[in-house]
Parts: C-alpha cells; structure tokens; sequence
C-alpha cells in the first residue's frame, strides 16, 4: 500500500484511516511528529498510527506494517537492509523524512486525497413549458420559452410543477426549430427533453443546473 493508494481506496468506499508506523532518531521526535499528524485529520478521514517507536526500520516495523496496510515513516533514521529487501518484496512504502512538515504536508495530502469531492451546484437557467409533443423514439419534449439564463445540452434538469420539484434527472434533448444545439439562451424558444419524463404539462417550470465535484482539502 503507498500514500498514492489512498484516495482511490477512499473514493471506492473501502477506506476512512489511514494507517501509520513511525520510526525515529529519539523519543521527542517521535511524539512531535505523531502528535502533529493526529491533529490533521477530520471526523471523514483520519491517521491511525498503528505503532511509533525508537531506531532504524527493521523487518519487524516491516511486518507490522503489511499486517496493518500501513506506510512506514521514519525521521531522521533509514531501513535497515534486510528491512528494505522485505518491503519491496511485499509492496510496503517506506518514507523517510528529516524535517517534520514535509512529512505533515505529504500525509496531508494524501488525506486530502481521501475526502470525497465536494458538489457544487449552479442553476443555469429556467424555462416555461408552454407546449408538449409526443416523438416516435424521443418520448415527451416540452415547447418552452427561456425566461431566465440558458439551457445546457449537458446539464441536469428539475421539473418543477406548483412550486414543488417532482422529477430531477438530465436533459436528454435539446432543439431549436430542428436543429440540435448546445444550449439556448434567454428569450428564445426551443424543445427540450428530460431523460425518463414523459409527464411533463403546460405550466411547468424546467430549472436546468449544472454539477461540479471540486477536490476539498482539511481546511
């Protein structure tokens, strides 16, 4: 397991730890580097430091670490030989570091890594149905005027009817007369289909919003 592994393990649910072993020169640095790991973490995603002592890395830290699927970190102190051939022959990572917060930083982002994408929405636009026709292959499209920004071709569409949202999924068609477009803009008409909706009426609203995952970081 590498630091790298993380986020994809994070993101495909299998992973909220991520587990550590430390080594270092001395007992004061030790403690500093753990104590300022712990305090990185947030209730999503977090260190477990699964064991912390004094000296090189040997085969035993090595063990530990397969067992627990942890990266081994040492400060100011190197594996030993025999420590080195044991952990490339079982894929364990070994990081090695002299100064703390290049350790902090590196942890850091691989947690960062871990926190699932935060989802920001941005409504593009509304538009009136004021008519509806029934197409051979393409089901119900709505004669619409935009009242308010634009359709996306791309985006995602929220039927609204008497206030209420009775139907979210994405806009599966988009025309202008018979011409397919990427998007229309306020004050024009055109057809727009809603992927799986064929009951849209006269009088509702079609509220077209886009989605976009940002990485989020602890902060």
């Amino acid at each position: 397991v590498s630091l790298g592994d993380f986020g994809a393990l994070a993101a495909a649910g299998k992973l909220s730890t991520l587990p550590l072993v430390i080594k270092g020169d001395v007992d004061g640095s030790v403690q500093a580097l753990s104590d300022a790991l712990e305090q990185i973490g947030t209730d999503e995603v977090q260190v477990d430091i699964v064991h912390r002592g004094v000296g090189a890395v040997n085969e035993s830290d090595v063990l530990l670490a397969q067992t627990a699927g942890a990266v081994i970190l040492g400060f100011s102190v190197r594996p030993q030989t025999a420590a080195r051939q044991s952990a490339d022959r079982e894929g364990v990572e070994i990081r090695v570091y002299d100064v703390i917060y290049e350790a902090v930083d590196e942890i850091t982002a691989a947690l960062e890594g871990m926190l699932a994408p935060e989802r920001r929405e941005t409504v593009e636009g509304t538009a009136e149905v004021r008519e509806t026709f029934k197409i051979t292959k393409l089901g119900t499209i709505a004669g619409c005027y935009i009242s308010e920004g634009r359709m996306d071709r791309k985006g995602h569409a929220r039927i609204i009817r008497d206030g209420i949202v009775i139907y979210d999924s994405e806009v599966s068609s988009l025309k202008r007369f018979k011409d397919d477009v990427k998007e229309v803009r306020e004050g024009f008409e055109c057809g727009i289909g809603v992927k799986n909706f064929n009951d849209v009426k006269v009088g509702d609203l079609i509220e077209c919003y886009t989605v976009q995952e940002v990485a989020r970081t602890l902060n």
